[in-house]
């Protein structure tokens, strides 16, 4: 056997990585870039300082609400100025946030809030952010609503709110004394001083919602050391490219801060090097690129869609993003065309990563240095990371280098564990590691590649959708006997849900009926755009239902499909 084994180190420090806390990393950039820019959103431009003080003065409000330490608050919105306002406020008032995500279905935040014990939630009062949680709030236990108006965040500029939105745009509110406006808790706020909590980089900070290595969501326990140290670890990379001048950049966020990834590599990575945040509140290809073109951005965190996207674009005019000096893929595998692509286009070094929401999320990324990064590869270890390949059979046994097993990791970025969830914290946190769940292998070099997944999970554009919730959906239609949900390769969003179903005796229905009563119990982005009607699914021997044969049977049409679009590409189609 090789005397390599199958694990990979970035350096040693993870303690002194994880000695901080999200308000202190605040406070230090606040006191550096007090008249730096810090955010802007359609035009409008707050710096740190202004930035901090709405903070400070939200947060004493919320503490005159009963927000204190450990109160969970839940944050619903898309991108925006007072999701940043909101996140650090939280903190501030010693609570713990809790991201929703504004899209999902009433059913699935009602869940998440019950499941959380979210108390006070935050959000915005455009219709397409309120309407699902809306429909909800009477069967929850939240004690307050928080509405913000969209007007506020705008330019202030006369009738510019109904020139971006329509008034049917804006929801209705009720007025009851569970739903508060954002303005009128600001001037209760007046002469309250910001509270003066003792927050340790061990108490948690956020609650973000997973499906972990079982595919059922549940909220990942993420310190405040352990989101200090993944900021630090991105600047620790990021440093040693000598492109990032502090203070002077911009970071182009069109990704929404609700998903782990841009809270992290937008978000508080921005804050902790003084960058400027370009907020955008939903992605929008034609509306972005110009955007992006008079802003001039020179960070750009993304996902594989959106990369592939403004690749599409180019090949019908001329783009110039020439302002970008560092790219940062993650959420999905990168495709090598893609990659390739972007990088002829903007001459901005576009480095994949790898991370997963229990570790904050960052775990490795390819160098950022001009070092050329490895076909395939989810890069190098994070600064103070340790990544192990085991045998998925028999964990006690790392692997030789080379050889394919379950990825764990050990680093000041991991989760402190699952909340109210202790088996499945034992499950996943053994050792001092994380259990990934994903099957990988490291090079001579230690560099990560991964190759599958032991979890039922599908990544859709970089967000994660749950068999599970497709699948459940479907059992609430009468006609429904047996339904399976799989991931099948997709070439924009890599990947997509598709179902198979079967019916109860006599029973008829229609594929066209089945998406029209799954619109309102799943959101977009878990909608199966493909739906096929079995006599039969396939089962185990003990007859439980059985997805491998669901999956072959798509890789072989997948793979034939590809030779014969090949063959029509070179002239001739085999028979």
């Amino acid at each position: 056997m090789e005397e390599v084994l199958n694990s990979a180190a970035a350096g040693d420090g993870a303690d002194e990585l994880k000695a901080g806390t999200l308000t202190a990393l605040l406070e230090e950039s606040v006191a550096r870039f007090a008249d730096k820019d810090a955010i802007e959103f359609f035009d409008r431009v707050w710096t740190y300082g202004e930035i901090n003080a709405r903070i400070d003065s939200f947060a004493a409000g919320l503490a005159s609400i009963g927000v204190g330490k450990g109160t969970r608050v839940g944050l619903c919105f898309p991108n925006c100025p007072y999701s940043v306002i909101s996140f650090f406020a939280v903190l501030k008032a010693g609570g713990i946030v809790v991201n929703f995500n504004p899209l999902y279905t009433g059913r699935e935040i009602r869940d998440q809030i019950r499941d959380s014990g979210t108390e006070i939630m935050i959000t915005l009062d455009l219709d397409a952010v309120y309407k699902n949680l809306g429909s909800v709030v009477a069967d929850t236990g939240l004690k307050q609503v928080i509405v913000c108006p969209m007007a506020n965040a705008l330019p202030k500029v006369k009738g510019l709110l109904f020139r971006l939105f329509k008034r049917s745009d804006l929801a209705h509110i009720p007025d009851d004394e569970r739903h508060i406006r954002f303005d009128a808790l600001m001037e209760k706020s007046k002469g309250r001083s910001t509270p003066k909590i003792e927050i340790a980089p061990s108490d948690i900070a956020v609650l973000q919602y997973t499906g972990g290595t079982t595919g059922v969501p549940k909220g990942a326990m993420l310190s405040h050391g352990a989101l200090v140290a993944n900021a630090r670890q991105l600047i620790a990379q990021s440093d040693q490219s000598g492109l990032l001048v502090a203070g002077s950049e911009m970071v182009m966020c069109v990704l929404p801060f609700f998903h782990v990834f841009a809270m992290t590599v937008c978000m508080l990575y921005a804050v902790q090097i003084g960058a400027s945040m370009l907020l955008v509140p939903r992605f929008n290809r034609d509306e972005l690129i110009p955007l992006m073109e008079r802003r001039k951005p020179t960070l750009f965190p993304a996902v594989p869609t959106i990369y592939g996207a403004i690749n599409s674009v180019a090949q019908t005019r001329k783009i110039d993003l020439s302002s970008l000096k560092i790219c940062i893929s993650g959420g999905a595998p990168l495709p090598s065309e893609v990659h390739a692509d972007f990088e002829k286009l903007t001459g901005c070094r576009l480095a994949e990563g790898y991370g997963l929401t229990e570790c904050s999320p960052v775990v490795s990324v390819n160098p950022l240095d001009g070092r050329s990064g490895r076909p395939g590869s989810a890069g190098l270890p994070m600064p103070g990371t340790i990544l192990e390949i085991r045998d998925s059979e028999n964990p006690a046994v790392v692997l030789p280098t080379g050889e394919k097993g379950e990825l764990w990791v050990r680093g000041p970025q991991v989760m402190s564990g699952y909340w109210n969830r202790p088996e499945e914290t034992a499950h996943v946190l053994r050792d001092g590691a994380l259990r990934t769940g994903d099957v990988g292998y490291l090079d001579q070099d230690g560099y990560l590649y991964l190759v599958d997944r032991l979890k039922d999970l599908i990544i859709c554009s970089g967000y994660n959708v749950y068999p599970r919730v497709i699948e459940e959906a479907l059992y609430e239609h009468e006609a429904v006997a047996e339904a399976i949900v799989i991931g099948v390769s997709d070439s924009y969003r890599g990947e997509r849900p598709k179902a198979f179903v079967s019916l109860r005796k006599d029973a008829k229905v229609t594929v066209e009926e089945l998406h029209a009563f799954l619109v309102p119990r799943l959101s977009k982005i878990e909608m199966p755009r493909d739906i096929e009607i079995r006599d039969t699914l396939p089962k185990t021997m003990i007859g439980k239902l059985s997805k491998k044969e669901l999956i072959e049977e798509e890789r072989k049409a997948s793979s034939h499909a590809e030779k014969v679009n090949a063959g029509k590409a070179d002239g001739h189609v085999d028979a």
